[in-house]
């Protein structure tokens, strides 16, 4: 029973998998794809393809034929997404609020030292975490998911990721007229692109994505119907400043495009009279909040119309905001909430699938300077040999890539969580000192698999990714009594 449950999971797998083999112009390359995905579903460190090779007990032979799948030019990453994003979409565990699809978007930052790695840069270390050094030198991707399951536990699955810093020259070394534009700009445009094929929904972000570009860039996406495509929300600074709507105007001259000018923060104690009390959800709770929800103007110079909503939870005082007019106050409240599944993501991402264990360099690159940031970009200007940048770019593409499987395979352990947790819950295979909900994490559905994986390849050879991945097994060396006897003659001199 214990097996036969596995079988069906299994068949989810397969049936996800095969979908991208339209993705790929050359059938090797998809074939490798799906070695990389199951790789990630079951490898247990973090040594990037070398775990893969291992876990699956691949021919140590086609180590660099694995390699070469991720500088690979039969294969383009804007399909690659598009199709994944229809296989979550088609799964039918997204979550809607007044119809709408709910997006996450946020920034990871990787440390890497690798002095021959495309856009490794030194970063400061925004998080509050004392575990954490205030600088690095690493990658910032950007990652924009979606969120899906139900009453019992959500997840955010991730869609896309891309470095998104550090890395303007080596765009322009494949397309000249890239355009170098900041990270919370290319957040936003990812999210967009993605927005077209989910139609309208919220994009969830953190504060100091809160920006006129961010802004303009959301107001820019419409659909054909005029709609704004993308509806944010996000948590305003406790130092932001709006403005009044200006009164009708009927004088000479220009009317004015804004009225008094307001610190939000003064809010909570001048309006503190004026403060609701309700039950909002908050994550997956109802508790108890006091809000305020007032419509002003934001933005110097743009004085965009926002929903502004004063939260005061427990001993917390918050500042929400929502580009939609439109929702209310609570449901504002219980989307933002949601906002914290993406930092749960990026926990899975790196202890579960270790979608960050790449380490892709390349010769052709300059060392990188610790400590004069001008001259790595100086040094990245003077790569002028064709050959040379197209070895960086796909570098770069290798790393990206790597992280974009990645995503796929955390994408189809919580897509099982959600399906599939009570048959996992059925056979209590391993102990857990806490039972904390009835749907499962993606550790243990990792787990599920890698306790008998290799009776489920035996069993199983019907399926395509079984077929495949035992193509690429090492064939185990059956030892004749001979040499056993040999064997434990030299043991035992």
């Amino acid at each position: 029973m214990f097996l036969k449950r596995c079988f069906q999971m299994l068949e989810f797998v397969d049936n996800v998998v095969m979908q991208f083999k339209g993705c790929f112009s050359r059938k090797a390359t998809f074939h490798w794809f799906v070695v990389v995905v199951i790789g990630g579903l079951l490898r247990m460190d973090s040594f990037g393809v070398t775990s893969v090779i291992r876990d699956l007990n691949l021919n140590p032979t086609f180590y660099t034929s694995l390699l070469g799948y991720f500088r690979s030019s039969a294969w383009r990453m804007d399909l690659f997404v598009n199709r994944w994003v229809d296989v979550v979409l088609k799964s039918g565990n997204c979550k809607k609020i007044n119809g709408r699809c709910i997006l996450i978007g946020d920034g990871v930052k990787q440390n890497k030292e690798g002095l021959k790695m495309p856009g490794v840069k030194k970063h400061v270390q925004e998080s509050g975490n004392s575990g954490k050094p205030k600088y690095i030198f690493g990658h910032l991707f950007g990652v924009v998911g979606i969120l899906a399951g139900n009453f019992a536990k959500m997840f955010c699955i991730p869609l896309s990721a891309g470095i998104q810093d550090g890395v303007d020259q080596i765009r322009k070394f494949a397309d000249q007229g890239a355009e170098a534009v900041s990270h919370v700009v290319q957040v936003m445009r990812q999210a967009g692109s993605i927005a077209k094929r989910t139609g309208i929904a919220y994009l969830l972000l953190d504060a100091y994505f809160l920006s006129k570009p961010a802004l303009c860039e959301a107001e820019a996406l419409i659909d054909d119907s005029g709609k704004h495509l993308m509806q944010v929300v996000t948590r305003a600074k406790s130092s932001a400043i709006a403005y009044q709507v200006p009164p009708p105007y009927s004088g000479r001259g220009r009317p004015p495009k804004k009225g008094d000018r307001i610190k939000l923060k003064t809010l909570f104690a001048s309006h503190k009279h004026e403060f609701t009390k309700a039950k909002a959800g908050i994550y997956g709770k109802k508790r108890d909040v006091m809000y305020y929800s007032v419509d002003l103007l934001w933005g110097a110079k743009l004085y965009k119309k926002l929903r502004f909503v004063l939260v005061c939870y427990e001993d917390t005082q918050i500042i929400l905001v929502s580009t939609c007019l439109e929702t209310t106050p609570l449901q504002i409240i219980e989307l933002y909430s949601y906002r914290f599944k993406i930092e749960c993501g990026f926990r899975s991402l790196k202890q579960t699938v270790r979608g960050f264990s790449y380490h892709f360099w390349c010769q052709s690159m300059h060392k990188l300077n610790q400590f004069n940031r001008k001259k790595n970009t100086d040094a990245m200007d003077a790569i002028k040999d064709k050959d040379d940048q197209k070895r960086i770019v796909r570098t770069l593409q290798a790393t990206e890539a790597y992280v974009s499987v990645s995503l796929i395979s955390l994408g189809l352990l919580q897509m099982l969580s959600l399906n599939y947790s009570d048959e996992i819950n059925k056979k209590s295979y391993r102990w857990l000192r806490t039972v904390r909900n009835r749907v499962v994490s993606e550790e243990t559905v990792a787990g599920y698999f890698r306790h008998d994986i290799d009776c489920i390849l035996a069993d199983r050879s019907d399926l395509n990714i079984v077929k495949i991945i035992k193509s690429k097994q090492a064939q185990e060396k059956h030892h004749t009594k001979e040499e056993y006897t040999s064997v434990g003659n030299y043991l035992h001199m």
